[in-house]
């Protein structure tokens, strides 16, 4: 009987502990996601806000809009991108073209780093669908941006190119022999090559 007693009441403190230890972290999980989902609803409607104006900037005019898709369970909820380029009516992204979707990851993606800037960013091919006037106004914001934050660009673009401050590229002289050739634009670099003697 002592036994039986002594190991009910160790499985009784047991459960006990089990039981507050579930209370505990059910309200700490219940307070992790009010202030998940605070933080997110904010953040969420300061990106929506730069991403209207950044597809205004880069389209010259339109509309378009971040929707949450389940306001009522916004950390489950999924987001929707509606756009309206300028001439066209308001419609689902993936009914744009190659080059105005594109446009529009563009904005989103500027939207997103205006709020929550990192200190780099690396863009891989992110102008290939965009015509020459759109790479324009592409490079003109880059240019902004840079300004807070460094951007490592690849690209094939020549305009892209030609709005870098440093350029990289890779060269092969010799059949199976590459080699990294860069070529410093900015002034510091210029006034260092002018001072230098000329042979």
């Amino acid at each position: 009987l002592e036994e039986l007693r002594g190991r009910f009441e160790f499985l009784t403190k047991q459960q006990s502990d089990l039981v507050s230890a579930k209370e505990s972290l059910q309200k700490t999980i219940l307070k992790i996601n009010r202030t998940t989902k605070q933080l997110f609803v904010e953040t969420f409607e300061k990106v929506s806000a730069e991403f209207r104006v950044y597809f205004r900037l880069l389209f010259g005019g339109g509309e378009a809009d971040l929707v949450l898709l389940d306001s009522d369970d916004v950390l489950e909820s999924g987001v929707d991108i509606v756009a309206r380029p300028p001439g066209k009516k308001l419609q689902n992204i993936t009914l744009m073209s190659g080059g105005e979707k594109t446009l529009t990851a563009i904005a989103l993606i500027f939207a997103v780093f205006k709020v929550n800037p990192s200190p780099f960013c690396v863009l891989d091919e992110i102008d290939a669908a965009l015509d020459e006037a759109n790479v324009g106004r592409f490079s003109t914001m880059l240019k902004e941006f840079a300004k807070i934050a460094q951007f490592i660009v690849v690209t094939h673009n020549k305009k892209t190119i030609a709005s870098a401050d440093v350029l990289y590229g890779i060269t092969m002289q010799q059949t199976g022999v590459s080699r990294v050739v860069s070529v410093d634009f900015t002034e510091k670099a210029i006034e260092k090559n002018s001072d230098a003697p000329r042979m």
